[in-house]
């Protein structure tokens, strides 16, 4: 519903004296609760950490997963391995001659 079909279906409701009409109540009702929603989803996204990711680095996961046994030590070994040789600082024109 676009903003003028709900400012005219508003403006319709309820008798008005002088005084705003039930349907304008309705739609001020309404947008607050989304203003105020939007609020508090703002301040959980922003308490949670925002945009930065606090994710763990592989190697941690891998480590706690071993820990914890849900993998073996040839599984982690090979993993571990396989992290190492995917990590993007050890491409050849990074590392040292």
């Amino acid at each position: 519903m676009t903003a003028s079909a709900t400012a005219v279906l508003a403006d319709s409701w309820g008798f008005h004296h002088g005084d705003v009409g039930i349907g304008w109540w309705i739609v001020m009702m309404l947008g607050m609760i989304v203003f105020w929603g939007a609020i508090i989803a703002l301040v959980v996204w922003l308490v949670r950490g925002g945009a930065a990711s606090r994710s763990d680095p592989p190697q941690e996961i891998l480590r706690r997963r071993l820990a914890d046994g849900s993998i073996s030590v040839e599984e982690y070994e090979q993993r571990r391995a396989a992290l190492e040789n995917t990590d993007p600082s050890s491409t050849p024109s990074s590392r040292p001659a």
